[in-house]
């Protein structure tokens, strides 16, 4: 398989021209000469942006992407292209026959003498693509979902079968801005009969066959359903000077890596979408009208405006659940579940979950703007379809029974209120997932978890003995996101591309040390602070393509606290810091009366040590007596506790609460940079307990275990966080085995 059209990549091609004969099946790749047509002189080429592209530092300029929209444009966004395609369904074969036409309109200041077009579905042509080989890479050091093996007649694909400019039909070519192996075909450099000068629109009519794969991950089939994904072919985006750091007009085009997602213009999309009449049909934007039913087909009409994708499912003997939901600045949205009978029990928590997240979303960062929301349970053996993201069109997750003992219940919500939040933040907000996926992915997940919070909705942690007393114990969702946020040693800075990482686990983390860092920025700028901030980063960057560089450079705006914003930025969105404060000892010693000689009003006074311990005898069975109550380590002289605590990484402000036998405790502060630190007390009862961060404010901490120490020795506290860890782990992974 892995010789699929191998001797055929890089080649260009002409759509008239015939196929060759090739071993490949049912490929059909449409090979021609290569073009030696010269450019035309005044045309300037348009360079690609390298691999390497990630975190950016410098803000986007004020007018990038049109500037920030105020509501009173004729279009929510700065439409750059649209889409008009007719498309057709062999439910049998699983291909989709495509007739497409692009407008897309150059904003540059130059004319574009070629585009480049994403081929997604060519990831799953064979085990040379990109995917593929990162796949095998990337998963021999760590997790991943999607390691499904796809056997004969289950691979997928897309041919461009004819791509003409004005009539004329054009060749293109496939290939590599991110140097990966020449055998990936998911990027295609299609070279125009006539160059598009600047402000004008280029129109361009393709037809094309897609093979949709076995489900490997986010699109496929499996038996009757096909979720239909990265399916038609998809212009890059031209990036001007000033946007998202870039310095000259450059085409951002990358290919389709095994962690990465997805980069687009906003634009329009209208699809008509015949499939047979006894499938279930659910896609982006607004159906229009009753669907047209002939010779046991059924074509469906979709339409939505300020969109960046296209997808939809048609599965036979899918069942749906309607809902609505209506709040401040939206228009009346639909609200609409498509789920299998297998999972029936799935159909009304997700439809509420997603009502519930329209609201809060609306509410903490902006009004929803659509009429429409579609959610799709995949069916059994379909999983890897589940947990993805499309402008108002997600895929959840199903269950055939809710066991309301276990965290059932939650992992239906938070997948639901994942996949509906990346309307916002890769719909909305339209962030680029190749080279920053924390603005996607690990934003997406903070707001989240906050969502979760608000609901007082923790995680439920099975634990047998628990159960048999009736206890069922839960956990924070942000102490959950810290377990498995990699703190102790990051491979890689928050703000790498999705691709270039050690390993998936690393890139894993960008969920969970994104939101890690998030909390502990809010804890340190305040809750009302850090949801102005994001209110603000919502209403200027929204229907644009902020950058990381935007986002801190909102926060400092909204909280004026520059030193706290770029300690988290510097160390763990541009860096691979890590926090690791301990309290390392605990040390008593009674202040007892001195033995010796001393000088005092011009007199010199000895005292005998054995005098004076009958001395301080007797002041012990004197105080014994008459505080018959008393506590271990109170007594009739005073205490010196010295508590040292140790910092092994970046310095953060930390509160230390020590806590004294006579039961008052004290507060104070290590905010400086010391490598170690020693506190005295003086008091009248000695240290019983120090502990670092008591409020649970700085979960960046990799080791909250070694924050707090006791003078003497206690192992309960060990056997519980024992039993507790081991209980949370035995869930996290039952629950990736279900993603």
């Amino acid at each position: 398989m892995a010789l699929i059209a191998v001797s055929w990549h890089g080649v260009a091609q002409d759509a008239a021209a015939p196929p060759p004969a090739t071993k490949a099946v049912d490929t059909k790749p449409a090979v021609a000469a290569p073009a030696t047509e010269t450019p035309a002189a005044d045309v300037v080429e348009i360079p690609l942006v390298h691999g390497s592209a990630a975190g950016i530092r410098t803000p986007s300029a004020p007018n990038a992407w049109g500037g920030e929209r105020s509501g009173s444009e004729p279009t929510l966004s700065d439409r750059v292209v649209s889409y008009r395609i007719d498309a057709e369904l062999d439910a049998a074969k699983h291909t989709v026959t495509g007739k497409q036409q692009m407008a897309w309109r150059n904003r540059s200041d130059r004319a574009v003498r070629s585009v480049y077009l994403h081929l997604y579905l060519n990831a799953f042509k064979n085990e040379g693509s990109t995917f593929f080989t990162e796949r095998r890479v990337l998963t021999a050091h760590g997790r991943s979902r999607g390691a499904a093996v796809l056997k004969k007649g289950q691979w997928g694909w897309i041919d461009l079968e004819r791509v003409q400019q004005g009539g004329a039909s054009l060749k293109w070519s496939f290939v590599q801005p991110d140097d990966g192996p020449k055998s990936d075909e998911t990027v295609v450099r299609v070279d125009l009969a006539q160059p598009v000068p600047a402000g004008e629109t280029l129109t361009l009519d393709i037809d094309f066959l897609s093979q949709l794969p076995r489900v490997v991950e986010r699109t496929g089939w499996w038996g009757d359903f096909n979720l239909v994904a990265q399916w038609f072919p998809k212009i890059a985006v031209l990036e001007l000077p000033g946007e998202r750091g870039a310095t000259e007009v450059q085409w951002n085009a990358h290919e389709f890596h095994f962690n990465s997602e997805f980069y687009a213009d906003f634009g329009s999309y209208d699809v008509r979408l015949t499939v047979p009449s006894d499938y279930t049909v659910g896609a982006v934007g607004e159906q229009q009208g009753e669907p047209l039913q002939a010779n046991g087909k059924t074509t469906y009409h979709f339409i939505q405006g300020d969109v960046h994708d296209f997808a939809w499912v048609a599965a036979k003997g899918f069942k749906t659940l309607d809902g609505s939901y209506t709040g401040p600045g939206s228009p009346k949205v639909a609200v609409r579940v498509i789920y299998p009978p297998e999972y029936a029990a799935s159909a009304q928590p997700v439809l509420k979950a997603t009502i519930d997240s329209l609201g809060y979303f609306s509410n903490t960062l902006g009004a929803y703007p659509y009429r429409t929301v579609t959610a799709v349970v995949p069916p059994y053996n379909a999983a890897e379809a589940g947990g993805m993201e499309y402008p108002t069109f997600f895929t959840a997750e199903g269950y055939a029974t809710i066991d309301e003992r276990t965290s059932d219940q939650w992992e239906i919500d938070f997948v639901t209120i994942h996949e509906f939040g990346h309307g916002y933040f890769y719909g909305l907000l339209a962030s680029n997932e190749f080279e920053e996926p924390m603005l996607d992915e690990g934003l997406n997940e903070y707001w989240d978890e906050r969502m979760l919070r608000e609901r007082n909705q923790r995680i439920l942690v099975p634990s047998s003995w628990a159960a048999r007393i009736g206890v069922r114990p839960s956990m924070d969702v942000f102490v959950q996101e810290r377990m498995g946020a990699g703190l102790k040693s990051p491979y890689d800075p928050l703000s790498e591309n999705a691709w270039n990482r050690f390993s998936s686990s690393s890139y894993g983390t960008v969920y969970s040390r994104t939101a890690t860092a998030m909390h502990d920025l809010e804890e340190r700028l305040g809750k009302p602070v850090m949801e102005r901030a994001f209110r603000e980063y919502y209403k200027r960057w929204h229907f644009r393509h902020p950058s990381v560089a935007d986002l801190r450079a909102t926060l400092i705006d909204v909280s004026g606290d520059a030193k706290n914003v770029n300690e988290i930025f510097d160390q763990y969105v541009y860096g691979t810091a890590f926090i690791d404060d301990r309290v390392a000892s605990i040390d008593n010693e009674e202040v007892l009366p001195q033995s010796g000689v001393t000088d005092k009003d011009g007199k010199r006074n000895e005292v005998v040590a054995v005098e004076l311990e009958k001395q301080i005898d007797k002041q012990r069975d004197a105080w014994d007596k008459s505080h018959p109550k008393a506590k271990p380590g109170e007594g009739p002289f005073p205490w010196r506790g010295t508590v040292t605590v140790v910092r092994q990484g970046a310095p953060v402000a930390q509160l230390l609460r020590v806590k004294f036998a006579d039961g008052s405790s004290e507060d104070v502060h290590w905010n400086d940079q010391r490598r170690w630190a020693r506190f005295v007390f003086d008091k009248p009862s000695k240290v019983v307990s120090a502990e670092l961060d008591p409020e649970q404010k700085i979960l960046l901490d990799a080791n909250k275990l070694n924050d707090s120490r006791t003078a003497k020795g206690n192992a309960a506290a060990s056997r519980r966080w024992t039993a507790d860890v081991t209980a949370l782990l035995q869930a996290f992974y039952s629950f990736l085995v279900t993603l």
